[in-house]
């Protein structure tokens, strides 16, 4: 399968938890990318328990992580299993970011997380579950740009799409969202409680609460 792919140069997602199942996977994508000269866009979603070695293995394949936030919601059973030592880096972000590697993040919703954005954003800037525990250590947490900077330009490299979106810019998608609160400046404790009170997608209002619900009823009408 890994090589019909390789050979039609199409993009690859492989999704692996564990370093294991990950030096197994590099195992193939090295003999077959150098096999079929492959050149796409690939990358690996996960990747919670990966180590240094194959994090250099994927950056000298020219792949990308993308993670997701299923420890803020499974934190306390990994660390049951684990250890506490174990999940302080699981995922090791700040390793794969310190590698020069492309990092995308999202949700993996709603198979495993909530699709809420903020959930995943406050995981990666405190660290925490949902349910308070901490997991990660002080140097694998985020910024609140960084994190940011993972959801939207990140995300945006995986669909080819970073000319168009993940960026305030020249010739970028112009859809915007007004929050409940500032990203930026709430309190960490609060950025899982963000919402969108309006959200404008393709120059349509799609989303609106107090006090924008007028735009909304004045969009429908005029269409």
């Amino acid at each position: 399968m890994t090589r019909l792919v390789a050979q039609k140069q199409w993009p690859i997602r492989q999704h692996a938890t564990y370093d294991e199942s990950i030096s197994r996977i590099l195992d193939v994508f090295e003999r077959i990318f150098r096999e079929t000269g492959y050149r796409a866009r690939w990358g690996i979603d996960h990747a919670e328990t990966i180590t240094p070695r194959n994090i250099a293995r994927v950056k000298a394949m020219g792949g990308a992580f993308a993670i997701q936030d299923r420890m803020a919601f499974a934190g306390e059973f990994f660390v049951e299993r684990y250890g506490k030592e174990a999940a302080a880096h699981a995922p090791p972000i700040r390793q794969m970011l310190d590698a020069g590697l492309t990092v995308g993040a999202g949700t993996d919703a709603t198979r495993v997380a909530s699709y809420n954005p903020w959930i995943s954003l406050y995981w990666m800037v405190t660290g925490k579950t949902v349910g308070g525990m901490q997991l990660a250590s002080p140097e694998n947490r985020l910024s609140r740009e960084e994190a940011l900077r993972l959801y939207t330009l990140g995300s945006a490299w995986f669909s080819g799409e970073e000319e168009q979106k993940g960026r305030i810019a020249p010739g970028q998608l112009g859809d915007f969202a007004i929050l409940s609160a500032d990203y930026m400046t709430v309190p960490e404790e609060q950025i899982r409680r963000i919402e969108s009170v309006l959200t404008v997608t393709g120059g349509d209002v799609v989303y609106s609460a107090d006090p924008f619900t007028m735009f909304r009823s004045r969009t429908a009408a005029a269409g």
